[in-house]
């Protein structure tokens, strides 16, 4: 036996070192894996992402919408007739029930945690979604050949629906909950008069570009709060 095996040294040459370096090269591997996994920082499957980047994709769309809120404003007054299209009409009187208005006092509006503003805002632009969606059913009956006003109304909800979707991804990276989207609207009077329907629109469109406004003054405080 030991005979055989001095044989197959002498006619296969070198094949104990190839086998010693293969093992040398299986221990290497595992080896080197291990210290890779201890120098690698941990991470969890479900470890939230850093929420910078959520943030300033909303603050650069916030900040785009902010540019075509007043001229969605403007152009829903000058289909609506008298009094909405005359100069200077302003209501800020008229609210819904159905949707939060934006203004808040600078003390209260400062004093917001994270989770607070946030979940404001998620909630609003929930609410405006559904509202332009309704306001936007109204002038295809009221305005149907506008097309101008129909298309920016249009573009309107979706921009809040993606805001809506990058405030969540804010909300996911700070491990805040997402509240459940809800029917905001509940029951719509289809019965509204043309003057009660046009009044709901004036009140949307004037909210979607304070919230819009507000939106790019929360998202510019938590942008400085985390940085990228």
């Amino acid at each position: 036996m030991l005979q055989n095996r001095q044989e197959a040294s002498a006619e296969e040459p070198g094949l104990l070192g190839r086998t010693e370096d293969f093992s040398f090269r299986e221990f290497l591997l595992p080896a080197s894996l291990c210290l890779l996994t201890l120098l690698l920082p941990a991470l969890s499957p479900g470890a939230p992402i850093s929420p910078a980047e959520p943030i300033s994709q909303a603050y650069s769309l916030a900040l785009y919408m902010q540019k075509n809120t007043s001229t969605l404003l403007q152009t829903y007054l000058q289909y609506q007739g008298s009094p909405f299209c005359d100069p200077g009409f302003s209501a800020p009187e008229l609210q819904l029930s159905s949707l939060p208005p934006a203004a808040v006092s600078f003390k209260t509006w400062h004093a917001l945690d994270d989770g607070e503003r946030l979940s404001r805002a998620q909630g609003a632009f929930l609410a405006l979604t559904q509202h332009l969606q309704l306001v936007g059913d109204d002038q295809s009956d009221l305005n149907p050949s506008s097309p101008i006003l129909l298309a920016q109304l249009r573009a309107a909800r979706l921009r809040a629906q993606g805001l809506l979707g990058n405030i969540a991804a804010i909300m996911t990276s700070l491990g805040l909950p997402i509240p459940p989207e809800e029917d905001i609207l509940g029951l719509v009077p289809f019965e509204a008069s043309a003057f009660e329907r046009k009044c709901r629109g004036y009140i949307v469109t004037r909210e979607y570009r304070h919230w819009t406004d507000r939106a790019v003054r929360d998202l510019a405080l938590l942008k400085a709060k985390y940085p990228g």
